[in-house]
């Protein structure tokens, strides 16, 4: 599929058919999540498929969001930064946090572009999931996506204007000098 159809089909589905996903093509979404940018190019994240229905609903309660349990498969998504706490020390937690989120956002382009559907899920209980899928105290869970067939059509919501949050040279300008 084209990038910018990609971009522009990516949505939070929280509605999933019971149609079997095969997992390979979850590992493709973790595998395009590897080309995230990372600061210093310390690969600090952990992906774990989640396939077992009873951890799934547990995930589930632990996110107290139903939805989750129609989903065929879910990845959690984990940090262990260690090494970036020792490479950036107080920037560690942001830099963590920053590359998190690239790759989750690569995880969930290669689901539309697989034609999987997806939810970004960051609330949940982090002491119950640790518990749910034996994560040591020393890894942060970052997130939780729930992966699957999109059932039914959901409606895309509006997105914000590029005229209302793009600026020139400064915070609220609105213009941009042109220069010849």
């Amino acid at each position: 599929m084209e990038f910018d159809r990609v971009v522009e089909k990516r949505q939070s589905i929280r509605n999933f058919s019971s149609k079997k996903v095969d997992w390979r093509e979850v590992i493709k979404a973790i595998s395009c999540a590897l080309h995230a940018p990372l600061a210093g190019n310390v690969q600090s994240l952990r992906f774990i498929l989640v396939s077992d229905r009873e951890k799934i609903k547990g995930l589930a309660d632990a996110s107290q969001h139903d939805f989750l349990v129609k989903a065929q498969y879910a990845v959690v998504v984990c940090s262990k930064n260690d090494q970036l706490k020792r490479l950036y020390e107080d920037r560690a937690e942001m830099y963590s946090r920053h590359q998190a989120g690239a790759a989750i956002e690569h995880f969930l382009l290669k689901a539309v572009d697989l034609g999987l559907a997806s939810c970004w899920i960051g609330a949940f209980s982090d002491e119950v999931v640790k518990g749910i899928l034996q994560i040591p105290d020393d890894v942060n869970v970052e997130a939780i996506l729930p992966i699957g067939y999109e059932l039914g059509k959901t409606k895309k919501r509006q997105k914000a204007n590029l005229d209302s949050v793009l600026y020139f040279d400064k915070y609220k300008n609105k213009y941009m000098k042109y220069s010849k």
